[in-house]
């Protein structure tokens, strides 16, 4: 059996502000990085893994260590290749000592051991630790999401990669993802780690799809999704930014408290405790970031 961490309670929700879009780019494409990092992305991720073709791969390492050897304007995650294979061990190696990356992207991780060895491999001799993202994107994968999230301190975040979760499983239903989607964010939130971002949806025209499908997402406790095209990126931060009505009620809640300390009801027969009025904090918190 694998070892895990003994179970203990999760840690307050932070209100420090989270990435809420992140931005897919291939790594063999500068030039389109060059865009991303103007598009007002929280966070672009180069792809060299698959937006990569396999003759491409050493040009895209090459031309993304030229990136990464200044800091750039906004943080850079990168996506190295399959964690199995000769092509991750090199994008490990020229990639993990540069001063602009932010953040490595692992994918289809299926156990804590691969987040060790990845953590021990990277970290830098000064001290401190390179942060890591682990993609579940297989079933093994996800009945093992506890298990990742709690594998290392340098883990800072999991996330479902989805279009190959639908593959292993030999699913098509959208439905047919929801209990591994609860499953991750639950996962993460007993790790205390920030709730996972979604995962992309693939059709870059179809935007009233994505907001159909960032509400759902946001209800199943997402925050914030990766994008493949800069077009996804208004609707993304529309769907997770509090609406006005939920902004009002938050300030409700807060005057209310600010009034009479302890449980109590609204007039509208809301019912106020701890956890409503910790809510409403992260509501009023998320709707005064800057957009």
């Amino acid at each position: 059996m694998t070892p895990t961490t003994p179970l203990t309670p999760a840690t307050p929700l932070s209100t420090e502000p989270l990435p809420l879009t992140w931005l897919y780019v291939p790594g063999d494409r500068p030039e389109v990085v060059t865009k991303a990092l103007a598009s007002g992305a929280d966070v672009v991720l180069v792809d060299l893994e698959d937006a990569v073709a396999p003759d491409r791969k050493e040009y895209a390492r090459a031309a993304t260590a030229d990136l990464l050897s200044e800091s750039p304007p906004v943080p850079v995650h990168v996506r190295v290749n399959a964690l199995n294979t000769p092509l991750a061990a090199a994008d490990l190696t020229a990639l993990s000592p540069l001063p602009g990356l932010s953040g490595l992207r692992l994918p289809k991780v299926t156990s804590p051991a691969e987040v060790v060895r990845v953590a021990e491999s990277c970290a830098p001799a000064g001290g401190g630790a390179i942060p890591l993202y682990a993609l579940l994107e297989t079933a093994l994968g996800v009945e093992h999401a506890y298990a990742v999230a709690t594998s290392h301190p340098a883990l800072k975040g999991i996330a479902l990669g989805e279009a190959d979760l639908r593959a292993d499983l030999g699913v098509r239903s959208d439905a047919a993802l929801d209990w591994p989607r609860s499953r991750v964010v639950l996962a993460a939130r007993a790790a205390s780690l920030p709730p996972p971002a979604q995962s992309i949806h693939p059709d870059t025209r179809d935007l009233d799809g994505l907001a159909r499908s960032c509400a759902h997402g946001r209800a199943l406790g997402f925050f914030g999704r990766a994008a493949i095209h800069p077009r996804q990126l208004p609707v993304i931060e529309r769907a997770y930014l509090p609406t006005r009505e939920e902004v009002e009620s938050a300030e409700e809640i807060l005057r209310a408290t600010a009034r009479t300390a302890g449980a109590q009801a609204l007039p509208n027969g809301c019912f106020i405790d701890p956890a409503i009025v910790a809510t409403a904090r992260r509501t009023l918190s998320l709707a005064h970031r800057s957009p």
